[in-house]
């Protein structure tokens, strides 16, 4: 069973958002990282650039697979996580605590449509 957090929302791609303030903390679910499987680079996006909701904005690799990351919601990106450059196991240990990258200047109404943990809960279970 996949570990969900209520404080979070939640992507039909499997990318969680954590507001703190003006920034939106964006990284991959835990189902999303567990189907990976043992991740080992991580693309990290531009810094200044502005992307849509939906919109490809960067890729994960795993010894499984190469996944497109999927933004949730439309923001500029203020940073990337640096950690994951060299180690990108950090998102396999423990992915919540570990984001990818940040927004600012997002979308509220985004992120207002995204699915909450009981929501996605459901989503997980119908798949």
């Amino acid at each position: 069973m996949s570990r969900i957090l209520d404080s979070l929302r939640y992507s039909k791609d499997h990318e969680w958002v954590r507001i703190e303030g003006e920034k939106a903390y964006v990284g991959i679910t835990d189902h999303a990282q567990d189907e990976l499987g043992e991740i080992v680079f991580v693309e990290l996006p531009p810094i200044g650039e502005r992307y849509k909701k939906d919109e490809e904005i960067s890729s994960i690799e795993s010894v499984k697979a190469a996944s497109p990351i999927i933004n949730p919601i439309e923001g500029v990106v203020l940073e990337a996580n640096e950690d994951l450059d060299g180690s990108p196991e950090l998102i396999n240990e423990d992915c919540y605590a570990n984001h990818l990258y940040v927004l600012g200047s997002f979308s509220q109404e985004d992120y207002d449509s995204m699915m909450d943990s009981t929501e996605y809960a459901s989503y997980l279970a119908s798949l």
